[in-house]
């Protein structure tokens, strides 16, 4: 035996075993550099020299530098990375101005409840921040397992899997299920978690015009190829447009063609339905049939990450399969109490839900009433003003916080140019006079910025050039 010098004692190795496993790890090790001296001693022809390219030659970085001119030229202010001051909700602090605020994703007001902050403080005493470690290994706890269970309950099926992001739980999940024998079909629109996932995957991919299944049919029916799996992607509420997909005729494709289909519900949960269910239950449909929900915990549920709920299988085999669970830390203990809160609060105040879609639709209704142009949203928990112009949607998003209103622009890339909007999130906390004044506002401005003709149209572009090529 041997003593590590704090009174522990271990067996001690055979002297003849331990050099006997040694010189297998070193006959395994030079056997292996042998060979990789083989194949560098080949006789290949000389590489050629290449240039490393810089990052400040990237074309990506180019654009980057491309908007900043523009927005120089015009005197822009940059309306992205605004650091708030408290937590942000219906109003918000910015540079210690309170602000009515349209950049929350907080629709049901319970990021700073009573019962979430009770459970977030109780659960930090006991479990402290981190997981400190995958779930797989030492990361698992109670909190987790709660979690899950309520999210499958709340859907109404079988077992639900959590993940450390929201943008994590399509590309993990994605690239897990599908492969390159496989099959993928999505909105055109959709969010760009699933396109990484899709591409990840190595599945070949297709897609179909936005929220048309009549499209979806069309592609479906010109598939050509013998695909392992087939899967169609779609979102409960369009997170840039605010339009709610169509169940009832995805549930007869899936039902004639033959594919899983899944649903990112990241902007319909806690908003659709009588319960806030979701898209199942705004359109009576049962759960089961869908074969993937998806969603995130940044939300409705006020924390951070995202799950998987579908059969007990699938959630069997992401957490053994997917890279994205197995080998990432478990979601702090804290964030998971803090989305059960939430959840519970949802299900004992069905009136939130209500009062969401009623702001929602108020909002939408004054929009159009003053001319400005929300594109396709139903009026729930998104609503758009689209501008068109990118440079003029980031100035009226600069007007707005002027007059004591926050909400950012969507840009190109986010949008084709041409479709550059103002994005509204609308919470069950907003009251009607500040809906009232937002529109009022919006509107105003908008037709400011119009008149003078502000935007691309006023840049020089020579003078942009020359910024541009003199750094």
């Amino acid at each position: 035996m041997s003593n590590d010098g704090n009174g522990q004692t271990f067996p001690k190795m055979n002297s003849s075993l331990k050099e006997s496993l040694l010189d297998r790890m070193r006959n395994t090790h030079q056997s292996s550099e042998r060979n990789r001296m083989a194949r560098s001693e080949r006789e290949l022809p000389p590489a050629p020299r290449r240039q490393q390219a810089r990052f400040e030659d990237l074309p990506e970085y180019k654009q980057v530098l491309t908007q900043k001119i523009a927005s120089e030229q015009l005197g822009i202010a940059n309306p992205f990375y605004r650091p708030h001051q408290t937590a942000a909700g219906a109003t918000t602090m910015i540079d210690g101005r309170k602000l009515i605020n349209f950049a929350s994703y907080d629709y049901l007001g319970l990021n700073r409840h009573a019962h979430v902050l009770e459970r977030a403080r109780e659960t930090i005493a006991d479990f402290g921040i981190s997981a400190s470690a995958s779930r797989l290994v030492a990361g698992e706890r109670p909190q987790h397992v709660e979690l899950e269970e309520k999210i499958a309950q709340f859907y109404g099926v079988d077992a639900a899997v959590c993940f450390v992001s929201g943008y994590l739980t399509n590309v993990a999940a994605i690239s897990c299920l599908m492969g390159p024998k496989d099959l993928v079909i999505h909105d055109e629109f959709i969010h760009n978690s699933a396109l990484a996932g899709i591409k990840l995957s190595g599945a070949t991919r297709r897609f179909f015009k936005h929220n048309d299944t009549a499209d979806l049919e069309h592609v479906l029916r010109t598939v050509a190829g013998d695909y392992r799996r087939i899967l169609v992607i779609v979102e409960g509420i369009y997170s840039m447009d605010g339009d709610v997909a169509n169940l009832p005729a995805l549930l007869k494709l899936r039902a004639e063609y033959g594919f899983w289909l899944m649903v990112d519900e990241a902007h319909s949960l806690g908003v659709l339905g009588r319960h806030g269910r979701g898209l199942a239950e705004h359109f009576g449909a049962d759960p089961h049939e869908v074969d993937i929900w998806m969603g995130t915990l940044s939300k409705t549920t006020s924390s951070c990450g995202g799950y998987i709920a579908g059969s007990a299988a699938l959630a069997a085999v992401l957490k053994a399969s997917a890279g994205g669970f197995v080998y990432s830390v478990g979601l702090a203990p804290v964030l998971a109490a803090s989305a059960v809160a939430s959840l519970d609060i949802l299900a004992s105040e069905p009136e939130r839900t209500a009062a969401v879609r009623r702001n929602g639709s108020l909002f939408l209704k004054l929009a159009k009433e003053a001319g400005l142009d929300t594109g396709l949203s139903g009026g729930f928990s998104v609503v758009p003003v689209i501008v068109g112009d990118s440079l003029r949607a980031v100035q009226l998003s600069n007007d707005l916080l002027a007059a004591g209103v926050n909400v950012l622009p969507i840009i190109h890339p986010a949008v084709p140019e041409g479709q550059a909007r103002l994005r509204f999130f609308i919470t069950c906390d907003h009251t009607e006079e500040q809906i009232r004044r937002t529109v009022t506002l919006t509107a105003e401005r908008l037709k400011d910025l119009t008149d003078r003709n502000f935007g691309l149209g006023g840049v020089d572009i020579e003078k942009m050039l020359s910024a541009l090529s003199a750094r």
